[in-house]
């Protein structure tokens, strides 16, 4: 397969002979990147940050959603910069490989996340993280672009579908490892395999908690590299760096100004996006959060909990992906976002003796089994539905966009995409510190989620699929 060089603006760009591990490998970079988010952002190492690193879970959900605040604010400013010098350079994986190298170090610095850190080291710690967050967002600027040149327009859901749903299992296989082999119960000593861990690591230290970091880091190193050997890149001429930053930026700055002139439809999308990506990703920052704080979940049931996630999330995905090409991605993202919302309302409707807000039940009893209280099994209920709907959402906007963007600014767009998934990403983070903070409630301040879910359904309902 070879993309012919572009003849007109919507023509495929010029890439290398596609080989027949060029797919396989792009998928595969799911795959390696999903433990940060699994692993790192949302499962493992997010309560335990907040729950042992600070050891206050007001002050720690507080410092964790400011610095998914500024973290997001950075995404939000670099990435359609450095997208739209990587339309003018005509490479994409250079990007990729620096976001990569630098990732890679900041996750294994998550390893000095000892219990009950100073304020000094807590606060280098935010960094190494937002480092590592940063990283990851920009590179999925780029490896999303590549799909326009990978596959026809008519395969382009079923790719990013299955992307996603591989990158789920790639979480749940990361979690199993650390569960299964690495992290004990702090109550008996056993991995949820009932062995001992495979590592002599300091219990009171939390070492296999913070082994999540350079876990997450090897895996990446190793499941990444195929993208670099086989994925091909963009042709042509190469540019000087300075020269193509100068006209990368021009061009940016052209396409901002006639966005809305022309490009209404996507400017619309990107800002239904703008706002339901944003409600979205705080599900997953402070839902595990939440489940920690009312039911007292340690590290397996935490991990536990993200697989259950993973798995309906990759179930999600993959089955999204085959109705995206069929009826279109704007109407899976109508239907899935329906669907979330009604979640979200069931997961804040639960507290340590309520479910549905006003029914009294019985508060989980220490030391009972594995989520045994009628609270823990409604609440995994609507984390499944979540975990159905969570994966179409993401896999459906980016192929979506591939079908409005010009594939000459492919990259550009995807840049602008991020943007639009980011520029309010430290909003909701936010205003969920915020209101936690002011209400002393997490239960209040995680609520404002549905706002921003809402005003994207919204706004979507404006969005034509071409």
């Amino acid at each position: 397969m070879e993309a012919s060089s572009p003849s007109d603006k919507n023509a495929h760009p010029q890439t290398h002979k596609i080989g027949p591990f060029a797919v396989p490998s792009w998928i595969l970079f799911d795959w390696a990147a999903q433990p940060f988010y699994t692993l790192i952002t949302t499962f493992l190492f997010a309560p335990y940050f907040v729950n042992v690193v600070v050891g206050n879970e007001v002050a720690g959900q507080t410092i964790w959603g400011y610095s998914l605040s500024i973290a997001g604010l950075c995404v939000a400013i670099l990435s359609p910069i450095l997208a739209s010098v990587a339309d003018v350079s005509g490479r994409r994986k250079p990007w990729i490989f620096a976001f990569f190298v630098l990732q890679m170090i900041a996750m294994t610095a998550l390893w000095f996340a000892a219990p009950d850190s100073s304020s000094s080291l807590i606060m280098l710690l935010c960094i190494a993280f937002i480092i590592s967050y940063i990283c990851a967002e920009c590179s999925i600027v780029f490896t999303n672009a590549m799909m326009a040149y990978l596959v026809p327009e008519n395969q382009v859901g079923r790719l990013s579908g299955t992307g996603f749903a591989i990158g789920y299992l790639g979480g749940v296989m990361s979690l199993l490892i650390m569960l299964g082999l690495i992290i004990p119960d702090p109550k008996t000593g056993m991995t949820l395999l009932s062995i001992e861990p495979i590592f002599s690591l300091d219990l009171l230290m939390r070492e296999a908690d913070r082994l999540v970091g350079p876990f997450s880091a090897l895996w990446y190193l190793i499941f990444g590299l195929p993208l670099f050997l086989f994925t091909p890149d963009l042709t042509g001429p190469r540019k000087p760096l300075f020269k193509a930053a100068s006209e990368g930026l021009a061009m940016l700055k052209g396409t901002l100004q006639n966005l809305w002139r022309d490009h209404r439809n996507i400017t619309i999308f990107f800002f239904a996006r703008l706002f339901y990506i944003d409600g979205l990703t705080s599900v997953f920052a402070f839902g595990a959060i939440y489940a920690t704080t009312i039911f007292a979940w340690g590290s397996i049931e935490q991990g536990l909990f993200g697989i259950i996630l993973a798995i309906f999330g990759a179930i999600g995905a993959f089955i999204g992906g085959r109705f995206d090409d069929a009826i279109g991605p704007r109407r899976v993202l109508l239907i899935t976002l329906c669907g979330l919302t009604l979640a979200v309302i069931g997961i804040i409707s639960i507290d340590k003796n309520h479910i549905f807000f006003v029914f009294d039940i019985p508060a989980k009893e220490v030391g009972s089994g594995l989520f045994s209280s009628p609270g823990e099994q409604l609440y995994l209920a609507f984390a499944i539905l979540v975990g159905l709907v969570f994966g179409p959402i993401y896999a459906s906007s980016r192929s979506l966009l591939v079908r409005l963007a010009p594939k000459d600014q492919m990259t550009e767009f995807f840049g602008l995409f991020a943007f639009s998934g980011k520029v309010t990403s430290f909003l909701s983070p936010f205003v969920i510190g915020t209101v936690t903070y002011l209400s002393s409630s997490q239960q209040i301040g995680i609520s404002m989620v549905l706002v921003f879910l809402t005003l994207g359904f919204v706004l979507l309902l404006w969005v034509k699929d071409r």
